[in-house]
């Protein structure tokens, strides 16, 4: 059985796109960061709560002071991608609730009155975020370069507050020369999926 998504889409999405090295210095617009949000915004969460936040970091200044916090091996391209954004959790997120999930409003302090079982919900659910996330910036036609490589606690002290929870920092913009590493191996249909 095919996929009903044509093959040049999903070429796009998956089979083609990896996480870029390089970029040309083409500029990502704030047209082009809405028209993803406005795509992914659908992705399904638990509850509805939507806790993905976006930072993006524009001025050569904000730049500068987050390139201190990536790994040695992502400085280079961090410092020169047309856009990077930081995505956190928001631990916060169930005061949003009443709004996102009107069918229930008392879900807000049922569920999530704690701070412990926020934090853990919203990591989880902003990482599922976080991958449709670079997939809007894919189906924008542009490349992401998603990295974990980096002082996580000095970013969210450099730029978040105690609220928010840095997942990850992501590099976006049109790939430049030499952008893609050699494509990695992948697990066999077999090794993953069981049925019982």
């Amino acid at each position: 059985m095919s996929l009903v998504l044509d093959s040049a889409a999903q070429d796009l999405l998956f089979r083609e796109a990896r996480t870029a090295n390089t970029f040309t210095d083409e500029p990502v617009t704030d047209e082009q960061v809405r028209a993803i949000y406005e795509l992914v915004k659908y992705g399904p969460t638990s509850m509805n709560q939507s806790p993905l936040r976006v930072t993006l970091v524009r001025s050569p200044e904000a730049r500068e002071r987050l390139v201190q916090h990536m790994a040695e091996g992502n400085r280079p391209k961090t410092a020169v991608a047309p856009l990077v954004a930081i995505l956190s959790a928001d631990n916060e997120f169930h005061e949003e609730l009443p709004q996102l999930f009107p069918h229930f409003p008392q879900a807000k302090d049922a569920f999530f009155g704690e701070r412990p079982v926020r934090e853990a919900s919203a990591a989880l659910n902003a990482a599922l975020q976080a991958a449709y996330f670079i997939i809007g910036v894919r189906a924008a036609g542009l490349a992401a370069g998603p990295m974990t490589g980096c002082d996580m606690e000095g970013i969210r002290k450099e730029f978040l507050d105690d609220d928010h929870t840095p997942l990850m920092v992501v590099n976006i913009g049109r790939p430049g020369p030499d952008a893609w590493f050699p494509r990695s191996p992948r697990l066999d249909y077999e090794q993953v999926v069981t049925t019982i």
